[in-house]
């Protein structure tokens, strides 16, 4: 297998919308751009194909019950989620170049929470956001999983229409690391096996500090040779300090790190193109001017 040509992805989608003074506050996070201003939402997609982004992601993060609320999401999850694939399809469509949309399927019962997870729900939760989806987006995309098991139940909810389907993992990153884990404390060597029976054609790692992303990748890339399996892997870090245990994903805007400017972040995304990752960008507190830096960099 040679060298994998490289694919730049988006950067995140929340701080891009409070910089640009969209309304935004928890616990509704980045879905409430979606209703109260759009064309905030289709801005930042289109800054991040300006900058060089291959693929960009629905801003469909934040539509679950976790952040938007029971009585809301079942009233408008589905609408909200039609409103995030729409936008990025409007902007992909405008693009020069083609651009691919992944819909972003969000851990279902909080970011962060693999206690939180609710197997007889997935369905329920995850049905509005496939079928809102659906008639926008070129993949879909599970990230910021926690736990093999909830990725497992979304992929036996896809619809069988041949899109690819992409997983990303967001790992351990406080302390001393013995081995890369998940969240949920599983090892990246155990997801990346039950990834490979699963039909997955793309593994990340996200939301996660950088300095754990390399170890991950190694595990992952070294899994998929043994096992023979044709699965590509990348990463999109965020620019957090570490975060505790008990930490929530957005549970409120942290301070981001002074090293990961975009020469620091670059530096760090270099290193995993090394490893062998072919897709590359970035998570909470990377932006268009992170992904700029790859492109040029990089691609």
């Amino acid at each position: 297998m040679g060298e994998r040509s490289l694919v730049i992805l988006d950067g995140g989608m929340g701080r891009e919308l409070q910089r640009r003074g969209a309304p935004f506050r928890q616990p509704e996070w980045s879905a409430l751009a979606l209703s109260e201003a759009p064309e905030a939402v289709l801005a930042v997609h289109t800054a991040y194909i300006e900058a060089g982004a291959q693929v960009i992601t629905s801003n469909s993060y934040a539509v679950v019950p976790f952040h938007i609320g029971e009585e809301r999401f079942a009233q408008e999850g589905r609408t909200l989620a039609a409103t995030a694939g729409q936008l990025a399809r409007a902007a992909a469509d405008a693009a020069a170049a083609p651009v691919r949309v992944a819909g972003s399927l969000p851990p279902l019962f909080g970011s962060y929470r693999p206690d939180l997870y609710q197997p007889e729900r997935v369905a329920e939760v995850l049905t509005p956001l496939l079928a809102g989806l659906s008639p926008y987006v070129d993949l879909w995309l599970a990230e910021t999983q926690s736990s093999i098991e909830e990725v497992r139940a979304i992929g036996a909810q896809l619809p069988q229409d041949g899109r690819p389907f992409w997983v990303s993992f967001t790992l351990q990153d406080e302390g001393d690391i013995d081995v890369p884990r998940l969240r949920s404390g599983q090892t990246v060597a155990d997801a990346a096996e039950a990834i490979a029976g699963l039909g997955v054609s793309t593994l990340l790692f996200n939301c996660s500090q950088p300095e754990v992303i390399g170890a991950a990748l190694d595990v992952a890339r070294e899994t998929f040779v043994r096992l023979g399996a044709d699965i590509a892997i990348g990463a999109y870090a965020n620019a957090f300090p570490p975060q505790p245990k008990d930490a929530t994903a957005n549970d409120g805007l942290d301070e981001l790190r002074e090293d990961l400017d975009p020469p620091g972040y670059l530096s760090w995304a270099s290193n995993w193109r090394q490893r062998g990752a072919s897709l590359l960008g970035g998570c909470c507190g990377i932006g268009p001017e992170h992904i700029s830096a790859l492109k040029a960099n990089l691609a």
